[in-house]
């Protein structure tokens, strides 16, 4: 079994070699590394190339960037990671042990890179909420098989709660795998905004989605 690791990126000059640098080791296990560009002016793509099987190049936005990267995949999972994620050791085996179950797709539970206490709470509470409702965020690299993701549909174009929204539909066909590994992913939008002020802000945005808000109208708070 091999596995697709696709990372969408735009201006992430700063970070993709270290992120890639990383997964070297599963690239010489056999598996794959694509890496999606929405059209970074950085040099982005041109950093990733030496270090990745393929690298992309689409529109912009993580859905249609995701969605590219898994119809060029030739693994038989396809794993969801941000350039600002690290995945736990051993990652591949650990995905490969949760699909010798009913499972054909989950994720991982996720730590908060900054060491004030508060990210220990959030942190928390994000892997219960998704422990208890079977809906993956992307920081959590969600994980599946290429058959089930592509019989339910891909991402949605939109730009914001793809991730939530594909959970969803996957779960009515598969059971979850919600595993205890951790991957760390950046606080730096935690630390830049604040800790409670992004708390309020991700508790409004998914209530007002869950209520048939356009994703269209919530990016525009989101990055605002």
């Amino acid at each position: 079994m091999r596995i697709s690791i696709i990372i969408p990126v735009l201006n992430e000059a700063p970070t993709i070699a270290v992120c890639l640098d990383r997964l070297q080791p599963y690239r010489a296990q056999g598996h794959e590394i694509i890496v999606v560009d929405g059209g970074s002016h950085d040099g982005t793509a041109e950093i990733a190339r030496p270090l990745a099987d393929g690298v992309l190049v689409s529109s912009a936005g993580r859905a249609v960037q995701m969605n590219y990267g898994a119809q060029a995949a030739q693994g038989d999972v396809l794993l969801f990671l941000h350039a600002d994620t690290q995945l736990p050791d051993a990652a591949c085996d650990i995905i490969f042990s949760a699909l010798q179950t009913a499972a054909r797709w989950g994720r991982f539970d996720v730590r908060l890179s900054g060491s004030a206490p508060g990210f220990r709470l959030i942190e928390f509470m994000m892997n219960l909420r998704s422990r208890m409702t079977r809906i993956a965020t992307g920081d959590q690299a969600m994980f599946v098989t290429k058959d089930l993701f592509h019989a339910a549909g891909g991402f949605d174009d939109i730009p914001l709660m793809e991730d939530i929204a594909l959970s969803r539909r996957l779960k009515k066909k598969a059971p979850a795998v919600c595993l205890h590994e951790r991957v760390v992913t950046s606080s730096r939008r935690w630390e830049e905004n604040g800790i409670f002020r992004t708390i309020l802000l991700m508790w409004r945005l998914r209530f007002c989605y869950w209520l048939g808000a356009d994703p269209a109208r919530l990016v525009r708070q989101y990055y605002r």
